[in-house]
This record gives structure tokens, C-alpha cells and sequence, in this order.
């Protein structure tokens, strides 16, 4: 088995982009800020390595607002956590999960907290069928010169006698959007504890609403706030 080094604690919590804000620096400047809600997150279940071959923790988020919306295996599987009934269930790798409980709830303050970086994955807002112009920053055709048309086509894609085809990976139009998503090194500008919100610094990826995953960052440390 591989062995995780350096996940001591849980370092990953689930949550949900609620939309963006500006604040202002000390020097007024304007500081894009988005605003997400961060957990309680209750353990529901513990992978160990005895039973499981690895340690892990399995988050829920966003309680379920009717129970009878919940199917019977899930109403047991949370029943037996001795937690309410969530929409969301995620596993999070630890190197210990005997430090935590089944039922467990954890906030976002136990685990971040404000100067931290945080990588944040999502998913992308989905764009529908689009061109090579928008999906891949083609600059398309020329305006003029004979051009008709193919303003915005992609032009020639480099097939003739040899090779007779065409290469797999071919940036072509096609499905744009929709898919899983990292941002990395946002810091965590302020942390509202009552209120279960973190704002972050830049932008997340996906729609407010959508399901996050902020886990602390794995490029950059919290004592790294100076050198910016």
C-alpha cells in the first residue's frame, strides 16, 4: 500500500459557491472575493486500514431537508453515523482516522483558517457546442482577401494522401464546459465561523451553487503570505 506522508489531519472539507463580492485593501485597492459556504461537514463513516487497506473519512454536506427524500440504505448508512440525512457524500484520504469520531461535525474554522491557501475544485460552468474561436482561442480567418464564409472556422486540419486522418486531440469545435476543475493558491482573505462562510480571494471554478471541494493547498503554505 502506499503510504500518505504528510496527511496527519484532515485537510479537506466539501462546500458551496454562493456568489461574488469585492472588499477593499488597506491601499484601496479592489480585491475580487468569492463568497463559499464551508462545511459543517459530519463524518459518516471510517475507512481503516485494518478493514479497508486505507484510511479515510467520509464526508457528508448540505442536510436534506425532508428525510423522505432519502432511500433506505442511505437512511440506515446515516442512522448507524448517528447524523441527519445529507445530500453530499465525498471521501477524504487521512493518515489517522482514529482521530475523529463517526457523527463527528466539523466546521470550517477547525481546518483553515485566514492567510491560508486553498486549492478548490468544481465543476466548470458548461458552455454547450462551441467553436474553435471560443473554445480553443483560435483567431480565426482572415476578414478579407478572398476569405467566405469560414470567418470563424478552424481552417485546414492537415490531412491529405498521408497520414489520411485525423489525429486524435485535434483541437476541433466540440462540447466546451462541464468538467472537473482545480484552482490552486486562493487565499483565504476571512473566515465567518456563526455563519459557516469563507471568502476567498479570485475566483472558484463552476455556478453559484455548485459543490466544492476546498482542501489546503499542496504547492503553497500559509507562510508563504509575506512573499506576495
Amino acid at each position: 500500500m502506499v503510504e500518505f506522508r504528510g496527511l496527519i489531519m484532515l485537510n479537506s472539507l466539501l462546500g458551496k459557491k454562493l456568489g461574488m463580492m469585492q472588499m477593499f485593501s488597506e491601499d484601496g485597492n479592489v480585491i475580487p472575493i468569492t463568497v463559499v459556504q464551508v462545511g459543517p461537514c459530519p463524518v459518516l463513516q471510517k475507512k481503516t486500514l485494518e478493514r479497508d487497506g486505507y484510511q479515510a473519512l467520509q464526508l457528508g454536506f448540505e442536510e436534506v431537508k425532508k428525510a423522505k427524500r432519502v432511500n433506505k440504505p442511505l437512511t440506515g448508512h446515516f442512522g448507524k453515523a448517528g447524523a441527519a440525512p445529507v445530500r453530499y457524500l465525498r471521501e477524504m484520504r487521512v493518515s489517522d482516522a482514529g482521530q475523529y469520531e463517526e457523527g463527528q461535525v466539523i466546521r470550517a474554522d477547525e481546518v483553515f483558517h485566514p492567510g491560508d491557501f486553498v486549492d478548490v475544485t468544481g465543476v466548470s460552468k458548461g458552455k454547450g457546442f462551441a467553436g474553435v474561436m471560443k473554445r480553443h482561442g483560435f483567431s480565426g480567418m482572415p476578414g478579407s482577401h478572398g476569405t467566405h464564409e469560414t470567418f470563424r472556422g478552424p481552417g485546414s486540419i492537415g490531412t491529405s494522401a498521408d497520414p489520411a486522418r485525423v489525429f486524435k486531440g485535434k483541437k476541433l469545435p466540440g462540447r466546451m464546459g462541464g468538467e472537473r476543475v482545480t484552482t490552486q493558491n486562493l487565499r483565504v482573505v476571512q473566515l465567518l465561523g456563526p455563519q459557516n462562510l469563507m471568502l476567498i480571494r479570485g475566483a472558484v471554478p463552476g455556478a453559484p451553487g455548485g459543490l466544492l471541494m476546498i482542501r489546503k493547498s499542496v504547492k503553497k503554505s500559509r507562510q508563504e503570505v509575506g512573499k506576495e
